[in-house]
């Protein structure tokens, strides 16, 4: 005798002994055959998260696995407990229920509970895998997280079909069929997600942004550090801590300044100009050369100057006092001496990388002395602070070579 059967019988004996007569086409019957069916679909569901909270977790535990505890951490076990009362439920409603369309019905609900079970499911191993590496370094070469949410997308979608297939007793296959005539309103819809993921495959593959990086997109607003590469957008985490949202395929239709570059370099860059009041320059007398001959960074190429100056006009048989004529030191051009020595001797800038100071075309507001280098600290608030010295000293300099910085709105006559 079977197990179905001796349910079957059992439950008719135990209305008998109350003396109600049913049979097995009864509606009492079925009734008493779903809370049945029920009750066992929930002891299973009770033993099984028992079994996999119990052993499973220990197990776990026990290993040195780390995708298996992030696995857990994502509750991927719990949410397979529930494929054990959708299956058991499908299997038993033909042996107990004897009305057809109650048995497709229930069938159909545990289809369609077993499809959002494993939907959950492939979420929870996507976001393990997500998970597991952005925790490795390959998440510094290429953000994975749109691909991520492509995978949940794709899943939904399938499942979202078989479940219209399902309740609608018709083939996916013919279900898919029929999308061609729905494509301009599905374009419509995904037009974001498709665009995302195109411009994720561009900047995984070319490496142009990845999460962790400095961008600054200032159409945006955005100036800070990437929180996320999603598949339609774009976190950012600005200086002053807000959170800026952008379009994916912005990333590649945009204008985009990614500061990794300078991270990964040997040095920040110092680009600063004082401006220098032009009436301020002059011809350096010998007071003027020997008082800058007592400054330690250049003394020995004050001196190397004056006997290069001086064999030029011997040999051109010029006076020194010809001031058309002769070569002579500059106030300014010894200053641009001392800075360069200056910063060459600092000890924040990398020596390696380009150190120069050089003048740009005069304007309106004085002769501009550029200093381009690299402090050797590259972060934000060390570099500010050295970059704030680096000035703060050359602007205090300046008297001692008679040069004035130029300003706008001056008290002098």
């Amino acid at each position: 005798m079977k197990a179905n059967d001796i349910i079957t019988q059992a439950v008719i004996d135990s209305f008998a002994y109350f003396g109600l007569k049913i049979t097995q086409s009864g509606w009492l019957f079925q009734l008493s055959a779903l809370l049945v069916i029920f009750c066992l679909a929930w002891l299973s569901f009770k033993f099984t998260r028992l079994l996999l909270r119990g052993n499973v977790t220990q197990l776990i535990l026990r290993t040195k696995n780390v995708f298996d505890d992030e696995l857990h951490k994502h509750h991927f076990f719990r949410r397979a407990s529930h494929l054990a009362p959708a299956l058991l439920m499908h299997t038993l409603c033909p042996l107990f229920i004897t009305k057809p369309y109650l048995i497709n019905f229930l069938q159909k609900v545990a289809i369609i509970y077993a499809l959002v079970t494993m939907v959950r499911m492939v979420s929870a191993l996507l976001n393990t895998i997500e998970d597991t590496y952005n925790a490795s370094n390959l998440a510094k070469k290429a953000p994975i997280t749109g691909f991520i949410q492509v995978g949940k997308l794709f899943v939904v979608i399938v499942a979202l079909v078989l479940v219209i297939s399902s309740v609608l007793d018709k083939s996916p296959l013919l279900l898919l069929s029929g999308l061609g005539a729905v494509t301009a309103i599905l374009l419509l819809l995904f037009r974001d997600t498709i665009l995302g993921f195109v411009a994720g495959i561009q900047i995984a593959a070319n490496r142009m942004v990845n999460t962790g990086d400095w961008i600054s997109m200032p159409k945006f607003e955005a100036d800070g550090e990437v929180l996320q590469v999603g598949l339609t957008t774009v976190k950012v985490q600005n200086w002053d801590k807000t959170i800026t949202t952008i379009p994916t395929y912005a990333l590649i239709a945009e204008p985009v300044k990614n500061w990794r570059g300078m991270s990964e370099s040997g040095g920040r860059r110092i680009k600063r100009s004082i401006n220098i009041d032009v009436q301020s320059v002059c011809f350096c007398d010998e007071q003027m050369i020997e008082e800058f001959a007592k400054i330690r960074y250049i003394k020995t190429y004050i001196q190397k100057k004056k006997d290069e100056l001086q064999t030029f006009n011997s040999e051109q048989k010029i006076e020194i006092q010809d001031l058309v004529n002769s070569r002579r030191m500059t106030n300014i051009g010894t200053l641009r001496a001392y800075i360069q020595a200056y910063l060459s001797n600092h000890p924040k800038l990398n020596q390696d990388m380009t150190l120069m100071v050089r003048q740009l075309p005069p304007s309106e507001l004085g002769l501009p002395l550029e200093i381009y280098c690299f402090s050797a600290d590259k972060n934000w608030v060390n570099y500010e602070g050295i970059q704030a010295d680096i000035f703060d000293h050359l602007l205090a300099i300046l008297p001692v070579f008679k040069l004035r910085a130029y300003q706008r709105m001056s008290d002098r006559p």
